[in-house]
């Protein structure tokens, strides 16, 4: 059993990390008076750190060394007062970061999801829905820190780092000197490291994606692995792709950390430098034990920032890889979109016109090939043939789930690409093979086909499919809360209450894909009652292998080759002894 699907990363579009970076901060700009607030704070914050050793220095030189208490008690008593308004403007500064952070991981979430909504069915085909989830949640929440980060981090260690480096040089340029020594080799050693984890962060990603997207779907697909005795090969695969990730993130990891090392070993020698130039070469008589006692707090003011910078700059490499998987999401482009200027089609009578259609979802192989003809207001068009012929691929052309490569598609006259989208689907009801159903109440499922559909209408619509009567009888009626996918619930009662949220939207153009695929043939008799009821008036467009269910048609299109290779009535076609009279006679043998 082979899940290569899932083991094969996905390839981003290659982009600018500063860019990235510039598209992160515009969310952050939308936040500009609590900005404004938290940099004031940290601007307090700053300067009580900076002013903290001078007291020290004040403290031992002045006050301790002449015995003057009095001053030194006031000396402690002003440094006791600053340090609480320190620590309360920290307190502020966090809670206001974490509300503003959340607030713009919601806004991004938002974007995302709705921009995910516009995009084509091309691009959900090419992507297991659990590496879409692994973007929308696991690399949304990724940019937390490194956003919070960018603001109590960033800029407040930064400008710690430089008043640092001024007043050292002001007081002591020998010993400022001496205690940044270091500096060009932890630059050179920080660089060769980011150069390298950039790629490994980007594949950490990609491998926890591939791991997301195999247990999403592994989990959705539990009763097929468990009826073909699969667990032992889905065990095997789950358990490469986890050590894929591990390895991934271990490589990672293991790079990231030697930035801690580099800074440390740093430190250390400007310690070192320090105490060597200050003590050997200028001597105790030229270094008050004040001004090394200031110096030695400046050092750790100093390196302390530069490791949060190395570690904020340790957190874009990781997470700047997130960023981009959310942004390559946010500038993929719906391959079928409104075009600019687009009007909305006025109600929907039920004329649809192919005229000399082509389409094909590769670009290679043709699926429809130079197919026209002419449906009128309130025909029904039954839609038959081999799998694959090009049954489905028709009606998605009239729903504008795809768009045709050669010809015109037209609803009423109108060709659908200069029709909004919205505007076009609305007036249409379209039930495919999947009965998918909402977590939920079966009144709120049904209610989904038509949003402000009343109770009423509602019920209406369920005795239309004959599926009042089982809705009945739950113990909780048409508030009976349905769990993933209707678990509880036979086939045929989902594809009877996926019936009822078709026929509650009322469509002027109905579309029914394998309508009654699912549904035992007492249930199919009961519901093709509700099913004549709903097509009465109506253009409709069916779609079956069942041929006992279209008879009532008025035209009956066999679909082969790529084209209507015939058409009329089932008397009509039964009469030629073509096709579809073969078709029909296969069926019946089968049946017998």
């Amino acid at each position: 059993m082979s899940f290569n699907s899932y083991k094969e990363d996905e390839q981003l579009k290659g982009g600018s990390k500063l860019n990235t970076l510039r598209r992160l901060l515009t969310y952050l700009l939308t936040y500009k008076k609590e900005i404004i607030l938290v940099l004031f704070i940290m601007a307090f914050c700053v300067v009580v750190s900076l002013i903290n050793p001078l007291l020290m220095e004040q403290a031992v030189d002045k006050y301790i060394s002449a015995g003057d208490m009095s001053g030194l008690v006031k000396l402690v008593i002003f440094a006791i007062i600053l340090n609480l308004l320190f620590i309360g403007g920290v307190k502020l500064r966090m809670y206001i970061m974490a509300k503003v952070c959340n607030s713009i991981l919601v806004t991004i979430r938002q974007d995302l999801y709705s921009h995910i909504q516009t995009l084509d069915l091309q691009f959900f085909d090419s992507r297991p829905t659990g590496k879409i989830l692994a973007r929308i949640i696991g690399d949304v929440n990724s940019l937390k820190d490194m956003l919070n980060n960018f603001v109590t981090t960033l800029i407040p260690d930064f400008t710690t780092v430089l008043a640092v480096v001024v007043i050292m040089f002001l007081k002591s340029p020998i010993l400022a000197s001496a205690s940044l020594c270091s500096l060009p080799f932890m630059m050179a050693g920080i660089w060769l490291i980011q150069f390298y984890s950039h790629k490994k962060w980007q594949d950490f990603r990609k491998k926890s994606s591939n791991l997301n997207a195999f247990i999403h779907e592994d989990m959705s697909g539990m009763r097929i692995i468990q009826s073909f005795s699969a667990e032992e090969e889905t065990s095997q695969t789950f358990d490469e792709l986890l050590e894929a990730q591990r390895k991934s993130f271990v490589g990672a990891v293991r790079l990231a950390d030697g930035m801690g090392s580099v800074i440390d070993l740093c430190w250390g020698a400007g310690f070192a430098a320090l105490y060597f130039v200050g003590l050997k070469l200028l001597g105790p008589d030229q270094v008050s034990i004040g001004t090394f006692i200031a110096f030695g707090s400046y050092i750790g003011m100093f390196w302390h920032p530069i490791m949060n910078l190395s570690n904020f700059y340790n957190q874009i490499i990781t997470n700047i890889a997130a960023a981009e998987r959310v942004f390559e999401i946010l500038d993929t482009e719906a391959g079928i979109k409104d075009a600019e200027n687009v009007e909305e089609i006025p109600p929907i009578q039920g004329q649809v016109t192919f005229s000399h259609v082509g389409f094909s979802y590769d670009q290679n192989t043709e699926v429809l090939n130079n197919v026209s003809f002419d449906v009128k207001p309130g025909e029904t068009i039954a839609l038959v043939g081999p799998t694959g012929a090009g049954k489905t691929t028709i009606v998605n052309l009239i729903s504008r789930f795809y768009d045709v490569q050669k010809g015109i598609v037209r609803v009423d006259g109108f060709d659908v690409k200069k029709v909004s989208i919205e505007s076009l689907r609305r007036q249409m009801g379209i039930m495919t093979q999947d009965n998918f159903l909402f977590t939920g109440s079966i009144k709120d499922n049904i209610r989904y086909g038509k949003l402000d559909a009343t109770d009423a209408e509602i019920e209406e619509a369920a005795r239309a499919v004959h599926a009042h009567d089982f809705i009945c009888k739950l113990e909780k009626g048409y508030d009976t809360i349905l769990s993933e996918r209707g678990g509880g619930l036979s086939v045929g009662q989902k594809q009877l209450l996926a019936f009822a949220r078709t026929m509650v939207s009322k469509p002027n153009i109905l579309i029914l894909d394998e309508a009654t695929s699912s549904i035992d043939t007492q249930t199919e008799l009961l519901v093709q009652e509700g099913i004549d009821a709903l097509l009465k008036g109506r253009t409709s467009f069916v779609i079956a292998h069942r041929l006992s269910t279209i008879q009532k048609a008025d035209r009956i299109f066999v679909i082969d080759n790529g084209g209507i290779v015939e058409e009329g009535s089932a008397s009509e076609l039964m009469a030629k002894k073509g096709a579809y009279y073969r078709l029909h006679t296969a069926q019946m043998m089968t049946a017998s």
